[in-house]
């Protein structure tokens, strides 16, 4: 699996991160198919984006955020916990 957006090196807080939503993928959906796994350099997010519309996504290591995109908008929803994204 190829990590979008990430060059010749990771740094530690990517690092950090992409251990976070990993994590966080195994525990609340692992059933779920992974679209892509990347890093958005202009954010500074690393990010795991699932088939059924929700993004896994960490910034410089923290706690991971759910996000649920509205793709007529592009409005961005930013939630706690896996449920409530769900439950969008």
């Amino acid at each position: 699996m190829e990590i979008q957006g990430i060059k010749d090196s990771i740094a530690f807080c990517e690092a950090m991160g992409l251990s976070n939503v990993f994590k966080a993928y195994a525990e609340e959906c692992s059933r779920e198919d992974i679209i892509e796994v990347g890093f958005n350099a202009n954010s500074g997010y690393v990010y795991i984006a699932l088939e059924n519309g929700i993004t896994i996504a960490s910034s410089m290591g923290q706690r991971v955020e759910y996000i649920v995109t509205d793709f007529e908008t592009g409005e961005e929803s930013f939630f706690d916990n896996y449920t409530l994204a769900l439950n969008q």
